[in-house]
């Protein structure tokens, strides 16, 4: 007879996961779970619980880390049937296993997981954030947007400029996320452009440096992005 596997409970600090999809197009084979989380619950015992290496830093930095940690362990339990945890690679990103791909994001108390089998998408980058103030979106707009995306940018309105900064901000950050296990070389905010997007959530960005033979200047991939509760939360996959 199988013997039946009981979880621990579930750290006081994050809400029951979430098995969903916000976003507005469906990948087949690729899952996201997510969880809220607040650091003022955190209970150290949850990382030892839950087979979680504690990580240095401040109690945000930990719950953020068992948040997204604990949701890459469930996620990948029902991808592939172990429930293991990603270790840390020197450059800090995740180590998903063999056949895996994946991305983990986390902000301002909520915390989500995106992975796939390898044989059904080259990569995946998930990345939430609040939106931005439209006076912080005005002091970073120029290290965010290039000349192009800051073409009409002064004629928005205030809301309007928050968030096609926060937007172009966190499509950004998933196409990194995305590109670089493939190409391994860091790459910067003026080295891709969002080319366009809609109120549907669809999104499609362009290179604008080379980072590798097959990943050059003029290379286009598609996003996605939702808004809720105030985050925007986006999403760039790499097909095969």
């Amino acid at each position: 007879m199988r013997r039946m596997t009981t979880l621990p409970p579930l750290p006081r600090c994050c809400t029951g996961l979430n098995d969903h999809w916000p976003l507005p197009r469906a990948l087949p084979g690729v899952r996201l779970l997510s969880t809220r989380f607040d650091p003022a619950l955190l209970d150290a015992e949850d990382f030892p619980r839950w087979g979680i290496p504690l990580p240095n830093g401040v109690s945000k930095r930990q719950a953020e880390f068992l948040a997204g940690r604990l949701c890459a362990r469930q996620a990948l339990q029902g991808l592939t049937g172990v429930p293991s945890v990603p270790s840390v690679a020197p450059d800090r990103s995740p180590c998903w296993p063999a056949g895996v791909v994946g991305s983990i994001t986390h902000g301002a108390g909520w915390a989500g997981v995106v992975v796939a089998r390898r044989n059904d998408w080259l990569g995946l980058g998930l990345d939430i954030e609040k939106r931005l103030p439209t006076e912080r979106a005005d002091r970073l707009v120029g290290e965010i947007l290039t000349a192009n995306e800051l073409l009409g940018y002064a004629d928005l309105s205030a809301a309007r400029r928050a968030q096609r900064v926060t937007l172009t901000f966190s499509l950004k950050e998933s196409l990194f996320k995305a590109l670089y296990p493939l190409v391994n070389q860091r790459f910067y905010f003026q080295d891709a452009e969002l080319l366009a997007f809609d109120d549907s959530g669809y999104a499609r960005l362009r290179l604008l440096t080379d980072l590798s033979a097959q990943w050059r200047r003029g290379v286009e991939l598609e996003g996605q992005f939702c808004e809720f509760d105030g985050y925007l939360l986006s999403l760039v996959s790499v097909p095969l």
